[in-house]
């Protein structure tokens, strides 16, 4: 019996190169369960998704990609609707998209296992709209403010990498940043108060682990919003541990939300990603039920 063919479209310089150090053992892996690996090194994001865009249009009723969340951002945008089913190989820096989707993380060997035990599950993606007219889909958690600072800090840094970079970053935004007056619609229902950041999750986390939204559910429909309100310094350092639990919602500074529809403007802000950044707002998010099949396990649950 001949194996089955599966298409890996692998971003060799994720985690610091540990995509390329991991996928042989995760071509092994596949090996074992009677599945052949076809892989197809990208280049840069638009190779990435045009190769995305061609194994699809080919056909194929599953494809992998073996990144980080940015490599699964720009593989969201060719699936979203589509029939082919998305696979993980997660061997990103914070990898908030499988821990969400339950993906076991660095560990390839179980990773492929989920690949050959093939339960395809149907999630929503979150469709944001910029002020600029920048259109994404995404996965996990958006946000404007202080984050959203942090990683435009960030990305102009070339030193120090990893994590490492994102503390030095968070320690110099900490200096200079204020709370920004936010008004938002959600589901028509109008909200205005100042605040240090606010997120929009269709996921549970970002940053690796800052599970900021720790209610949200990719299959119910629904966007959950987490509003910071306005604090001193002092009490956002304090809060910060507590969001790797989640536990920073119980906070009489910190309201939910629930929604389909939100728009959130704010002058001077920006909106990121899954990571990556979008644009200035005003925004408009759209939770699109049902718009992605990934292969994973049954269920919601945060690795």
């Amino acid at each position: 019996m001949s194996a089955q063919h599966l298409d890996l479209v692998v971003n060799p310089a994720s985690g610091g190169g540990r995509a390329a150090k991991t996928l042989p053992t995760f071509l092994d892996s596949l090996s074992a369960h009677g599945i052949r690996g076809v892989v197809h090194v990208s280049r840069d994001a638009g190779h990435c998704r045009s190769l995305v865009r061609d194994i699809a249009d080919s056909g194929a009723t599953r494809l992998a990609v073996c990144g980080g969340d940015g490599t699964l951002h720009l593989a969201v945008q060719e699936l979203a609707g589509r029939e082919t089913a998305l696979a993980i190989l997660p061997v990103g820096t914070g990898d908030d998209n499988a821990r969400t989707l339950g993906i076991p993380l660095k560990d390839p060997v179980a990773a492929a296992g989920v690949i050959a035990d093939g339960n395809i599950r149907t999630i929503d993606l979150a469709h944001v709209e910029a002020a600029d007219g920048t259109q994404r889909y995404y996965l996990g958690v958006l946000s404007a403010g202080f984050d959203s600072f942090v990683n435009e800090r960030a990305n102009r840094m070339t030193w120090p990498k990893g994590k490492a970079r994102y503390v030095v970053a968070i320690t110099g935004e900490l200096r200079t940043f204020r709370p920004t007056r936010y008004e938002a619609l959600i589901d028509g229902a109008r909200v205005e108060e100042p605040a240090m950041l606010v997120a929009i999750g269709n996921g549970i986390s970002y940053g690796g682990g800052m599970r900021i939204c720790p209610a949200a559910d990719p299959s119910d429909g629904t966007l959950d919003v987490t509003w910071l309100g306005a604090v001193p310094t002092s009490t956002f350092i304090r809060l910060f541990p507590s969001v790797f639990s989640g536990t920073h919602v119980d906070k009489p500074f910190v309201t939910t939300y629930r929604g389909r529809s939100i728009r959130l403007e704010a002058a001077g802000q920006l909106a990121y990603a899954d990571g990556e950044r979008v644009g200035p707002l005003p925004i408009t998010v759209e939770s699109r039920p049902g718009a992605l099949r990934v292969i994973a396990p049954s269920g919601v649950g945060v690795v």
